[in-house]
């Protein structure tokens, strides 16, 4: 279980930013209306907390459950009974798999995360990328493409210390770098360094078996692909928040790769429509291929920019994009952003320009999705970032620009309100729900309960919720 003092529980070093991002983000922490309200000690001290949580894991895995293919319990049993599988192929002793419901969503699974462990670091060191790193803090195995540096002579059966190049510094080939990095755990190569790098064709599959990872959380690879679908927390919170009934037609703005628009269509039990939009070509074959395997047969997908999502030809009578105004009974925009609510992340290189640059594209997509939205239809606007620019003040521009849409409750409200500093009033905040790990960050300890823990030790999220009228 995870101690309870905030030093001990930092193992790794904070979030790694630019300078003038640290910067920014502590303004945006520390800005008048928070500090008038929390003092600037507390503000500081959460700003502090938020920069340590990032770069750890959370406390748990949790899991999506296919409850339209089979019910809850029987998901839990199989699960249970695959991983227990999997841990005893690769330790000697029993192991006991824990796996909880979650006390208020009906679709979702709890597995407690073990770590940090006490593992010790060997001499023989292999270097994954930054991705792969924080890949492994949640349960991944090494895979052949995110190895960038290895043992000279390391070959198959090898045992290796993995570390995580945070900086992207490491050369691809290297025998060892001293730069900027960090130890997740120790593991045993399945293939020698020739086959990684001295190869025409470029190795696939797993790379270093993680046998003693500084976070311990099973390895879902081709575990119940159909029935467990690994997802954050607050991803799922999304879909319900949502609200999609059987026989609605719903677009799903920014779709890639999947995972809520293949929840939407199965709490609509598979009846309706749900229209998959993502720029990205290669991006909408990953959707369809989750939609496939998921047994679900309501979902069109398109590859379409969805900024330009609204016809001006109002005749228009074709199936796909662009569609006429008001086709749509509800609409997710799950917004491009700068991420930096996602967890474990050690390391951010972008400037303080990237970090800001998605605004003006998520004011475009709101702009589209409010013109597609039936009178009377249900808008959800997310984020999985932590800034008040694509949170918040989107809320409070969306309102002031458009008169027809109003803030409404959301069903299940797990995270915390909305944040002060963008002039909303306090009825509108406790109608947001944000995501803020760092409010419980130092609170994680034994006495709380799993299903507490989860809903707070979550990724940084954003969700709001509108009523067009």
């Amino acid at each position: 279980m995870p101690p309870q003092n905030i030093e001990e529980m930092s193992i790794f070093p904070r979030i790694s930013l630019k300078p003038e991002v640290t910067d920014y983000l502590r303004s945006v922490f520390l800005n008048k209306e928070v500090l008038a309200a929390v003092g600037h000690q507390e503000a500081e001290c959460r700003f502090q907390k938020l920069l340590t949580c990032l770069s750890h894991p959370p406390s748990y895995t949790c899991v999506r459950a296919s409850t339209h293919l089979a019910p809850l319990e029987e998901i839990r049993h199989k699960l249970g009974e695959e991983l227990k599988k999997q841990m005893c192929s690769s330790s000697a002793e029993e192991v006991e798999v824990q796996i909880l419901p979650h006390p208020r969503i009906p679709d979702v699974l709890l597995l407690p995360v073990d770590g940090p462990r006490p593992v010790h670091q060997l001499s023989s060191e292999v270097v994954v990328g930054a991705l792969c790193g924080s890949a492994v803090l949640r349960g991944a195995h090494v895979f052949v493409p995110g190895i960038v540096a290895s043992p000279k002579y390391m070959k198959a059966g090898d045992v290796v210390s993995v570390l995580s190049d945070l900086d992207g510094r490491c050369t691809r080939g290297a025998t060892s770098f001293q730069g900027n990095r960090v130890f997740v755990g120790n593991g045993v190569a399945q293939i020698g360094r020739s086959s990684i790098f001295c190869t025409d064709e470029p190795a696939k599959g797993i790379g270093v078996r993680m046998v003693e990872p500084l976070y311990q959380s099973p390895s879902f690879d081709g575990v119940l692909p159909n029935l467990a679908f690994l997802q954050n927390l607050p991803s799922v919170v999304v879909g319900h928040v949502l609200g999609p009934r059987p026989g609605e037609r719903i677009l799903d703005m920014c779709a890639a790769p999947g995972g809520k628009t293949c929840h939407i269509a199965a709490l609509m039990r598979d009846q309706g429509e749900v229209v998959a939009l993502d720029r990205i070509r290669n991006k909408i074959d990953r959707i369809r291929q989750n939609a496939q395997m998921l047994n679900l047969h309501s979902i069109k997908v398109y590859c379409f920019n969805s900024t330009q999502a609204v016809s001006s030809d109002p005749t228009q009578g074709a199936e796909g994009p662009p569609f006429p105004p008001e086709s749509f009974d509800r609409v997710l925009l799950d917004a491009p952003c700068s991420g930096l609510g996602q967890r474990p992340n050690m390391s951010c290189t972008w400037s303080l320009k990237e970090i800001c640059s998605y605004q003006p594209l998520q004011r475009k997509l709101f702009h589209a999705a409010v013109r597609l939205l039936k009178k009377g239809g249900v808008l959800v606007y997310s984020t999985c970032t932590v800034t008040l620019a694509e949170n918040e003040e989107q809320v409070a521009w969306a309102l002031d620009t458009f008169p027809c849409l109003t803030l409404q409750p959301q069903e299940p409200h797990i995270g915390a309100e909305g944040m002060l500093g963008a002039g909303l009033s306090p009825e509108q905040l406790r109608l947001l729900q944000r995501f803020s790990p760092e409010l419980i960050w130092d609170q994680t300890g034994t006495a709380a309960s799993l299903a507490c823990r989860a809903d707070g030790d979550t990724i940084g999220f954003f969700i709001a919720k509108f009523l067009k009228n």
